[in-house]
């Protein structure tokens, strides 16, 4: 026991040496400036008050309230500040303290506080419209909502106000410096809310509902010309259109392919498909090349380790923001939101993309064919159609898909009516244009008071069921 002590005592003091040692060196190695730092001790700030006691009482509560917003006393900032709005209402630093207690709330975050932040910059907006500093309240707003925006599958309402407002702030301030940031963030917002659309789409074309998926469809195409899959959703209209034996119509969606997204990977499909259905297939245009090329070239953020795990417990969107185009000028038009079946399903022409993707003249548009009544001797039904021509189908027994023709208005109705193909859709003696402005409306005309009234005994739920299927058809859409 006695040898072991002086070595473990021995073996102690070298350890201890070569600590002291280890840390001489690594203090070499620091510079004097980061020593001077190390040893300094820090001096407590001054509050501005007592830096110059000669300072208006203004300026000093709004430099206080500066510092404490900075310092993260987020509360107390806003106290001082409204004591400064309060106290002081003809002061020079009034604007900027409203502006202030908005951007506290902004930093605080969270959505009551981000709600406040809203509602702070709109009346900065309100108040103050011709000072430099509106356009960065009106961009923050946008941002706000751009903060809370979801997923493409999840609530839609605070990805369509930061449209709105990015839209607006585009609109108002088309020369300031933030105008890039803007357009970059309504970019993604529009992907957003493109994707969303896509979905749904996607999920009637593969369910089978043909009316359903086109009516997403179209739509996306014709809004958003900048989304990232608008070939893919292009594509899936020409085949509906095809499978609903409208192959002129699904030419139209299959030339927008080749000619507007020429580096798609459905360009060699669809131009089989347009040598199939013998049309001539359209050369892309260079515009729309050299967009898509700088596309490709534009550097993107790459996904980390841990953001596919993320997704799962993340609330916004993740790959939507980095699929995004790049280049291009976003939709500026406000979404409309009492568009009629025909503004819906019309095949409507994308806005031709240049290297900016700027707005240029409309393409072709799909056949919509509306069928409406028409009095008079022939009793037959006009029909509405596109630029491209299309027949509407002849009149069947069957109501459930096409709108029944109306048969010739005779002096004296069939006492009993068995068969409701024949069943007669307006009375006769009505005036012309009154059944034509009822039967644009989706009403039947009114029966002349005259008229002998047919006898319903044993057909009275044919009879009905048939005219309320008249109804409801006049706005169904052809083929479908």
């Amino acid at each position: 026991m006695q040898t072991l002590k002086p070595d473990f005592e021995r073996w102690r003091l070298r350890r201890t040496l070569l600590a002291i040692l280890g840390l001489a060196f690594l203090f070499s190695c620091v510079s004097a400036e980061a020593q001077s730092k190390i040893f300094k001790k820090k001096k407590k700030e001054a509050a501005p008050a007592a830096a110059d006691n000669s300072l208006a009482p203004d300026k000093v509560l709004y430099d206080r309230a500066l510092l404490d917003i900075k310092k993260g006393r987020h509360e107390v900032g806003r106290l001082n500040l409204q004591t400064l709005i309060n106290t002081y209402p003809d002061s020079e630093y009034l604007a900027k303290a409203k502006l202030a207690i908005a951007d506290s709330y902004y930093k605080e975050g969270g959505s009551a506080n981000l709600t406040q932040a809203i509602a702070g910059y709109k009346d900065f907006i309100v108040f103050f419209p011709f000072l430099p500093e509106a356009p960065y309240a009106q961009i923050q707003v946008a941002m706000t909502h751009y903060k809370e925006m979801a997923k493409p599958d999840r609530d839609r309402t605070e990805a369509k106000a930061a449209e709105e407002e990015f839209q607006t702030f585009l609109a108002k301030y088309p020369k300031d410096p933030l105008v890039s940031k803007a357009q970059q963030h309504l970019r993604d917002v529009q992907e957003v809310l493109a994707e969303g659309d896509y979905r749904i789409g996607y999920y009637y074309y593969v369910k089978g509902d043909r009316r359903a998926a086109a009516g997403r469809l179209l739509a996306l195409t014709k809004r958003y010309p900048l989304y990232s899959r608008s070939d893919e959703a292009l594509w899936m209209l020409g085949d509906i259109f095809e499978k609903s034996e409208k192959k002129e119509v699904a030419s139209i969606y299959y030339s927008r392919i080749v000619k507007e997204y020429p580096l798609s990977a459905r360009v060699d499909d669809a131009k089989g498909k347009l040598v199939a259905f013998h049309v001539p297939v359209p050369q892309p245009d260079p515009k729309a090349l050299a967009w898509m090329q700088a596309e490709v070239n534009t550097p993107r953020p790459k996904p980390g380790l841990l953001s596919k795990p993320m997704t799962l417990v993340k609330s916004g969107p993740d790959k939507e923001l980095r699929n995004s185009s790049r280049l291009g000028n976003p939709q500026m038009e406000p979404e409309n939101d009492t568009t009629s079946a025909v503004d819906i399903l019309t095949g409507g022409g994308k806005p031709q993309l240049g290297a900016g993707g700027g707005s240029g003249a409309t393409g072709n548009t799909a056949v919509v064919e509306i069928a409406t009544p028409q009095s008079g001797a022939s009793g037959g039904s006009t029909v509405e159609s596109g630029d491209t021509g299309g027949t509407a189908p002849a009149a069947t027994g069957d109501t459930s898909g096409t709108v029944p023709a109306e048969a010739p208005a005779t002096e004296n109705p069939p006492a009993a009516n068995t068969d409701t193909a024949n069943a007669p859709a307006a009375a006769a003696g009505s005036d012309a244009n009154a059944a034509t402005n009822n039967g644009a409306n989706g009403t039947t005309a009114s029966a002349e008071p005259n008229a002998k009234p047919a006898d319903n005994s044993g057909n009275t739920d044919t009879t009905k069921e048939s005219t309320s299927k008249k109804k409801k058809g006049l706005k169904k859409l052809v083929p479908w």
